[in-house]
């Protein structure tokens, strides 16, 4: 039986529970990485977390289930404007073009904030090299991001494609990225020119999808 569904319960309108819960997690995500970036993962617990997101701790272990897990959301921030960017590519651009484009265009900070958030992105890859809790959220973070990615490129490739390829591309796509950013994250270099996470993922785009 089909229903017709109101505004708040479309996909691409969230309710304001939703939205809410949206912000609270975002608001323990910002706590926790600025925690991270003060005192390291090891040296920071979930009641300063908590403490510094003005949530209570049962609040905290709503959302996450630890401290290195309460960052996902920034982590997987840049994955979610990369697939909108995508989304919204013009009908007909090549895909290889089309992955590109997006990827340097969301790896790309337009302002203050986003060159912060890359910054801090940098900060937490590198606390993940020693802390194996922190690197299964970011692991987890991409396999997300390649499964999302699923639909994506499933569009820009029209109803005959190889189902196989199309898997192949999101997992490709979403492994150059990924190594991009890992592979800054060990350097000192600017946000943006040569060795910025922008080139990098472009250059592996390159190589992996071409």
């Amino acid at each position: 039986m089909n229903e017709s569904r109101t505004p708040s319960s479309s996909p691409s309108q969230p309710s304001l529970t939703e939205r809410r819960k949206a912000a609270t997690q975002l608001d323990i995500a910002r706590a926790a990485m600025e925690l991270f970036t003060e005192k390291g993962p090891d040296g920071t617990t979930a009641e300063e977390i908590a403490r510094g997101a003005g949530v209570a701790l049962r609040t905290f272990y709503r959302y996450f289930r630890n401290k290195q897990d309460a960052v996902g959301p920034l982590l997987a921030s840049g994955g979610a404007r990369w697939r909108e960017l995508l989304a919204a590519t013009e009908p007909g651009t090549p895909l290889l073009q089309a992955l590109e484009a997006a990827a340097v265009t969301s790896l790309s900070p337009q302002d203050a904030a986003a060159e912060e958030a890359l910054h801090g992105t940098r900060t937490l890859l590198r606390a993940a090299q020693e802390d194996p809790a922190l690197r299964a959220v970011w692991y987890r973070v991409n396999q997300e991001s390649e499964e999302q990615l699923l639909p994506v490129i499933a569009d820009l490739t029209g109803p005959g494609a190889d189902p196989l390829e199309t898997r192949l591309t999101a997992a490709a796509a979403t492994d150059a990225i990924r190594v991009a950013l890992e592979l800054w994250s060990t350097t000192d270099s600017p946000t943006s020119g040569p060795g910025s996470p922008s080139a990098l993922a472009a250059r592996g785009l390159r190589h992996l999808v071409g």
